[in-house]
């Protein structure tokens, strides 16, 4: 045994502890979270439920204020992506690509919504929404959605603009290429993917936002993120479980299906100011 861990390395022994307990770390509240959905009795000590069974999913899904909830976080999330990429590209390339005064200063004025708690900066919001009307409508809670997301929607595209060579576009141009004609056919397939990227974190932050839905929204507007506090409170642990699994799963399956574009090179970039 020790000639084993002679020829391995002290230094690769370490590195899969390590890599072993970021593992249980990361996923053991994710499989305990599976379990004890398809759980239909688990008590302590026991290591395994002494039954399984889907009768939480069923109770879970068959609420209709459960199902509006899951569909009205989509809805939004759906609409606070769109808006912010009509929104913000035209922003960030600007960002990239024209000089003009305080430059940075309107860059790092995105990041003021990050800087200050978040519950403070939504109830200075609810009071001009309050003046305004927009107090438990639809836009009211798609505003204070991408209030919260507009860092990711500039930053990150308007290092994917910087990374598209201005060679690039000069040669277009130079075969009479239009300027429109060149950023659709050249600038905007280069710097997609960190606008893909952008795209999936304010698409998934909006399906996790609580605090300004709750302030805004209520009663009429009540996401995914609303309805689990209640389940959470009021059912079993097991249907909180459920639901869990349905706010995560999303999470899951876009940042699979973009992960080759969430690297760390294009987040890198996407936060430095040049």
């Amino acid at each position: 045994m020790l000639w084993y861990f002679r020829a391995v390395g002290i230094r690769r022994i370490v590195e899969f502890i390590l890599l072993t307990v970021f593992a249980v770390f990361f996923a053991g509240p994710l499989l305990n979270l599976a379990v004890l959905a398809f759980s239909g009795g688990w008590s302590y000590p026991d290591a395994l439920p002494q039954q399984w069974s889907l009768k939480w999913w069923s109770f879970v899904l068959s609420k209709e204020d459960i199902a509006a909830s899951i569909g009205l976080s989509f809805l939004i999330a759906a609409l606070v992506t769109a808006l912010s990429i009509v929104l913000c590209i035209p922003a960030a390339y600007a960002f990239a690509r024209i000089r003009f005064p305080f430059k940075k200063v309107f860059l790092f004025s995105f990041l003021l919504t990050h800087a200050f708690p978040k519950m403070g900066l939504y109830v200075a919001i609810a009071v001009l929404f309050y003046r305004l009307g927009l107090m438990n409508t639809l836009l009211g809670v798609v505003l204070i959605h991408m209030i919260n997301v507009l860092m990711f929607m500039t930053w990150i595209p308007t290092a994917a603009f910087r990374n598209v060579h201005a060679a690039q576009e000069e040669s277009a141009r130079d075969v009479g290429a239009s300027p429109f004609r060149v950023f659709r056919s050249i600038t905007l397939p280069m710097a997609m993917p960190g606008i893909l990227v952008a795209s999936v974190f304010t698409f998934l932050n909006s399906l996790d936002e609580a605090q300004g839905t709750f302030l805004v929204g209520i009663p009429d507007y009540k996401t995914m993120p609303i309805v689990m506090y209640s389940i959470v409170s009021d059912f079993p642990a097991s249907a909180g479980a459920v639901f869990s699994i349905i706010l995560t799963a999303p999470t899951l399956i876009l940042l699979l299906a973009a992960q080759r574009l969430v690297s760390a090179d294009v987040l890198a970039s996407g936060f430095q100011v040049k």
